[in-house]
Parts: C-alpha cells; sequence; structure tokens
C-alpha cells in the first residue's frame, strides 16, 4: 500500500513525533511504501509552553518526512491536501492529539480525498486533559473528514462518540511498546552516566510537567515518613510546562531537597535509557490520562510502574502484577511505595512484565488500522 501519515515528526521532538516515526517503520518493514508530512510551522511559539518544538538529534535516514503543513495558514492546508491527492494514497493515517490541530487536519483530508482513499484518525486524545473551548468548537470538523478511527484506549473511543453521529468503524489497540531507545544498561553503567549512586533505589518520575501529571501527588506520597527507611532518591527527568515555583517550593516545604533529583530539561532520545535503566519503579501519578508512553518506554526496559486509576492506565497496568493501580491520592501512591520496596516486589513483576509486553507489539496497531475497512467475513 501507499501510506501517508500526518502529523508530527523529525526536526519536532518528544513523543507524538517519535509514535509517527517508529509507526512508519512498521508499515516499512511490511513492505508498504511510507511517507510522513509534517510541518513546517507546529505552533506559533507563543503557543507552545517548553523552551525549544526541535530536536538537537540527527534526522533519521530510513524515513521520508516531507515538512509541509503550516498549522496557522488555511491556503496551506488546501494546498497539502491537493498534493496529497496527487499522489493517490490507499491510506492517509491523521495521528491527532488536540483541538487545534482539527481544523488543519480537516480541511487536508477533505482537499486529499479520492474514492481510492481511506481516511484514519488514531487518535491520541480526542479531549486534552486540560480542556480549552476548542476542544467544543474544532474536534467535529476533523471527526466527520475521517473514514473511521483507532484510539488507545476505550475512555478514547466514548469521547470520539460524542463528535461521531454516523458511528464510523472504530478499533481500539493499546499504545505499543517504545522499543527505539536501545537496551537497557547496567544499574552501574546508567548510574555513571547521571552521576548517581549505584547502591540507592530510584523512583522515576519521567517527562514533560504539567498540573495533571500530578508530581506534587508524588512528592507528598515521597515525603512519607514510612519511606525514609529505605536509601531511596526520586529523579523528576523532564521539562517543566508550566511555572516551577510551587514544587520547588513544595520540595523545600517537605524537606525533600537532600533526596529528590531535579533533571528538569527536556531528556533526549539519546539518554533516556540512562533513566530507565536506573531505576527501580516507574511513578505516574496522573490526575487525568488517556494512556501513555511512558508506560510503554517502562515496559521496553521492563521496569515496574505506579499508575493511577484514571483513563486507560489501569488498562495497561494489570495491578500487582506488573506494578500498582491506586487512587489519585498521596496516601494510595506512598502505600504503594512501601509495599514495592519492603516486599521486594521487583524480580516478580519484572518476570510478569517480560510476558505482559507481548500484547504491545506494533504490528498489532497497524492490524488494527488496517482491520477497519476489512469486510467482515460471511
Amino acid at each position: 500500500m501507499k501510506i501517508i501519515i500526518v502529523g508530527t515528526a523529525f526536526p519536532y521532538r518528544g513523543g507524538l513525533a517519535a509514535y509517527n516515526e517508529r509507526l512508519a517503520r512498521e508499515y516499512q518493514k511490511q513492505g508498504n511504501d511510507v511517507e510522513i508530512i509534517t510541518f513546517k510551522l507546529q505552533y506559533p511559539n507563543f503557543l507552545f509552553p517548553g523552551k525549544s518544538q526541535f530536536s538537537s538529534e540527527f534526522a533519521p535516514i530510513d524515513l521520508k518526512i516531507n515538512r509541509m503543513i503550516n498549522s496557522v495558514n488555511p491556503f496551506n492546508w488546501i494546498k497539502v491536501g491537493q498534493s496529497i491527492k496527487k499522489e493517490s494514497p490507499d491510506k492517509i493515517i491523521f495521528c491527532y492529539w488536540m483541538a487545534f490541530m482539527a481544523p488543519c487536519f480537516g480541511t487536508i483530508a477533505r482537499f486529499a480525498r479520492s474514492p481510492k482513499t481511506k481516511m484514519v484518525g488514531l487518535i491520541h486524545n480526542m479531549i486534552p486533559h486540560e480542556p480549552s473551548i476548542l476542544d467544543k468548537l474544532f474536534p467535529r470538523y476533523f471527526v466527520k473528514a475521517m473514514d473511521g478511527f483507532v484510539a488507545m484506549a476505550d475512555s478514547v473511543v466514548t469521547d470520539i462518540n460524542h463528535f461521531d453521529s454516523l458511528e464510523k468503524p472504530k478499533a481500539v489497540s493499546p499504545h505499543p511498546i517504545y522499543d527505539h531507545y536501545g537496551d537497557a544498561l547496567t544499574k552501574k553503567e546508567a548510574a555513571l552516566k547521571l552521576g548517581l549512586l549505584e547502591k540507592e533505589s530510584y523512583i522515576l518520575f519521567f517527562g514533560f510537567i504539567r498540573q495533571y501529571k500530578g508530581l506534587d501527588l508524588l512528592l507528598e506520597a515521597f515525603a512519607d515518613k514510612r519511606l525514609r527507611k529505605f536509601p531511596i532518591r526520586l529523579i523528576v527527568a523532564g521539562e517543566f510546562y508550566e511555572n516551577p515555583q510551587p514544587y520547588l517550593e513544595l520540595i523545600v516545604r517537605l524537606k525533600l531537597e537532600g533526596i529528590v533529583d531535579l533533571r528538569t530539561s527536556f531528556i533526549p532520545d539519546n539518554e533516556v535509557r540512562n533513566y530507565f535503566s536506573l531505576t527501580d519503579i516507574v511513578a505516574q501519578p496522573y490526575r487525568s490520562a488517556t494512556q501513555s508512553g511512558v508506560s510503554q518506554i517502562a515496559y521496553h526496559f521492563e521496569k515496574p510502574m505506579l499508575v493511577t486509576k484514571v483513563g486507560g492506565l489501569a488498562e495497561i497496568v494489570p495491578d500487582g502484577k506488573v506494578g500498582y493501580v491506586v487512587g489519585v491520592e498521596p496516601e494510595q501512591i506512598a502505600n504503594a511505595l512501601v509495599d514495592f520496596f519492603s516486599n521486594n516486589r521487583s524480580e516478580n513483576m519484572i518476570e510478569n512484565i517480560k510476558v505482559e509486553k507481548r500484547k504491545f507489539l506494533w504490528s498489532r496497531m497497524t492490524e488494527a488500522i488496517d482491520s477497519l475497512f476489512k469486510t467482515p467475513n460471511p
């Protein structure tokens, strides 16, 4: 097939770009002709909360990435759609994550449409963790332009149905494992690279920091006196996408200055394995979620996880088997961490992770996308 993926990719950075590039590689591996069409302007700078939108790494040499889209120029959307139509693809996969992109993607789809081409919405978030008025106005325009949808959690299908009056085909396939970060290091190697002590235990909070991710809840849990009998440090690895001052003040108030290690800049791909190789458990104390790329990095490096009972997180982290699923409360987070370190749960959970991770193959995602328009056998 000729497949076009529309969404963020190199030179842009972050989990969504990594996702689209990995999906393209999976389709290429299956013998398809794949092109990613990405942005020449993704966000105006005043809308981007981080320090930089761009990757500092080298361009991938095994992918065809074409920078064409200006997210704020309607004339550009028409031109891009017409250009795609000339390529006569079998499938266009729109990797959708926020309402800001709905007019752009919806218009491209309308002008790229042909009798041959199927439009697939691959939905990371239909309604974001921090909704705005745009999330009421724009998504329906995008949804109407699609022929079918793939979501990574049941809760996202519910959100899509809110905008889809025609009951278009939908499939659910969990977020595949992020397996492009390389092999794990030994704990000694990772500690050396990060300038930390091999003999200590580590909890990892990874990814950009916003209120819905619950870092404050984790800090309050980490202050639990029961945890002080263990040589544990909390590593916070990721860029602040909001004012860091409340978190810094909380660390001081809770007297955690000596045991919280802040690495609050963007973590490039080539450093990700250092953090996951060192850590004992990955904590995701989110107040809201759909699915999580952080969980899928943890699966790749075979690390136990602590997640909260929100969105689709509990769907991919079986409680007590590969980690913990707890309420959105510091006390419950602390109880799980105390149990983990007190009872040496790591070894048994890692063995379970090795089995559970087989569910999250990239081939299962492509199968879900390809199954949308297959006629079932009578």
